[in-house]
């Protein structure tokens, strides 16, 4: 076994607990998103938008796959094994995001205490896609809890696992994929068509990490009576993945996540994941980010495991 994997691996999993996304540095996913911003502005006119659509998705992921491993490859065959392993450490850096979601979630909770309705309507507005200026105090903590459990899977066990099974390469890839449906795989009149298929391959690269995470949470929680309720309320999730880790996490704080929301204008009417529509106390914060946190150092051990085994 190449023991250089469980390096990057370690290296670059710790700098992200304790630094997160380097805000003075330029970032991987700025790259990422000037890249799909400028073909969706080239290519999402006129017709055959859908297949334009997957056009740049399949050439952007692709690129974003191929350009790292000939790069890792060519420096490790060229004897620049520290330099290979340093650039493998600060793509898989960038390809994790868990400090910088634990942060953003908390600085909501703080900001919509001290500074009110108003401000923290604003602050989270920065990290959902839903629209926020009519959203009250307990709408906003609710968003904040579902945002936090679906990025725990988008944002940290979705890239490992992808590392764990195709190296650096398959984890910006997946970033890659993640960042394409943020952008553009709205069911709004601009994107319908032409970021359809950037949704749908989204859909199927969370597949499998939404449910390792939910799981994992309920593990970390000592919550194994859960397995059930997570697989009966997730589904009820517009999203294929999405409900999964917000079912755990529903299940866990025994509260109630979903309904209607506005996106773009519309009301999108969603059903409610659990039925205690309890009010969410302010201190809950700190309950959810260890759970992140512990749950994701869980995964992460046990990648140690896996990749020592094999």
């Amino acid at each position: 076994m190449d023991l250089s994997t469980i390096y990057i691996l370690i290296i670059a999993f710790v700098l992200d607990l304790i630094i997160g996304d380097p805000k003075k540095l330029p970032h991987l996913i700025i790259a990422f998103g000037n890249s799909i911003s400028l073909g969706e502005k080239l290519l999402n006119k006129n017709k055959s938008k859908f297949l334009k659509g997957a056009l740049l998705t399949i050439l952007l992921v692709s690129t974003t796959f191929i350009t790292p491993y000939f790069i890792i490859k060519y420096l490790n065959a060229y004897d620049f094994q520290f330099i290979a392993i340093a650039f493998s450490v600060l793509m898989l850096f960038y390809c994790l995001a868990n400090k910088t979601l634990v942060k953003e979630g908390n600085a909501v909770f703080n900001v919509l205490k001290k500074e009110g309705l108003e401000a923290g309507r604003k602050r989270l507005s920065w990290i959902v896609g839903r629209e926020t200026n009519k959203l009250s105090e307990q709408q906003i903590r609710v968003a904040t809890f579902e945002t936090m459990a679906e990025n725990l899977s988008d944002g940290v066990i979705a890239p490992l696992f992808y590392f764990l099974i195709l190296g650096v390469p398959g984890a910006m890839a997946y970033k890659m994929i993640n960042t394409l449906d943020s952008m553009i795989g709205y069911k709004s009149d601009r994107y319908f068509f032409f970021g359809k298929f950037a949704a749908i391959l989204d859909d199927v690269a969370n597949y499998i990490p939404a449910r390792i995470t939910g799981v994992l949470m309920l593990v970390v929680t000592f919550k194994l009576k859960g397995f059930s309720f997570i697989f009966k309320e997730g589904k009820k999730h517009s999203s294929p993945n999405a409900g999964y880790p917000e079912a755990a996490l529903a299940y866990i704080l025994d509260c109630q996540f979903g309904g209607p929301n506005y996106y773009h204008g519309k009301l999108v009417d969603k059903p409610f994941i659990g039925s205690n529509n309890r009010t969410i106390k302010h201190e809950e914060i700190k309950t959810v980010s260890n759970i992140n946190y512990i749950t994701s150092i869980l995964f992460f051990l046990l990648m140690i495991g896996l990749l020592l085994l094999f």
